[in-house]
């Protein structure tokens, strides 16, 4: 094979490469199939591996053993920070949201989480993130304070700009986030404390967020 063909290539793999993950059509998290890329981009293998492995040594790329390479996050701490903020917010917004929620509300809730336990056996992380932050939305969206919601959606908003979906790097996390899922509906049925609603919200958020930071510290 004509080695300056194969760099060329690899040059048009690598800023193919570079300005999907810009825009985020490529978000943190996504997983890059060579077969899948190659296809799209109407060449072997050879080169996109080549693409690949030059964003990972730029830190925008990792790659892991039976995995397989994935857009990298954008910023690990900034990560942290929206997620310990968006725990705390959140799970006043949901507490406050409780007394509001009516049946037909955590139904749905309930139907959401199903679909999410559905996905489990053929996990799709960006699917079940879009679900997720549907579940989650439902039990704040009746919040009656408009300042804490706005603050709620800017959290979500500012997480959603930090990665596509942490479940991609801690797959592991789905299960237990569902069953927690069922845990904070049967908390709001029951008519519970709000402080204990709070508290099953955050915690569930914070689980997430360890998850993820055990998962990168074992690396």
């Amino acid at each position: 094979m004509d080695t300056s063909q194969v760099l060329s290539k690899s040059e048009r793999a690598y800023a193919w490469l570079v300005e999907r993950i810009s825009t985020r059509e490529f978000g943190p998290g996504y997983r890059l199939v060579l077969g899948d890329l190659a296809r799209d981009l109407d060449m072997s293998v050879v080169p996109v591996r080549e693409a690949i492995r030059r964003l990972e040594a730029e830190g925008l790329v990792t790659y892991e053993r039976n995995v397989g390479a994935r857009v990298a996050l954008a910023d690990p701490n900034e990560y942290v920070w929206a997620m310990q903020t968006l725990g705390v917010l959140e799970g006043a917004a949901m507490a406050l949201a409780a007394p509001h929620l009516g049946d037909d509300a955590l139904d749905q809730a309930d139907v959401v989480n199903g679909r999410m336990r559905d996905l489990l056996s053929h996990f799709d992380p960006h699917r079940f993130t879009v679900l997720n932050e549907r579940f989650h939305t439902i039990l704040f969206e009746a919040c009656p304070n408009p300042h804490l919601l706005e603050l709620v959606r800017r959290g979500w908003s500012r997480l959603n700009n930090v990665r596509d979906s942490t479940f991609a790097f801690v797959p592991g996390r789905a299960e237990a986030s569902v069953d927690e899922h069922d845990g904070i509906l049967a908390l709001a049925r029951a008519g519970a404390d709000p402080i204990e609603i709070e508290t099953a919200a955050r915690e569930h958020r914070w689980r997430t967020m360890n998850a993820y930071l055990d998962d990168r510290d074992s690396r």
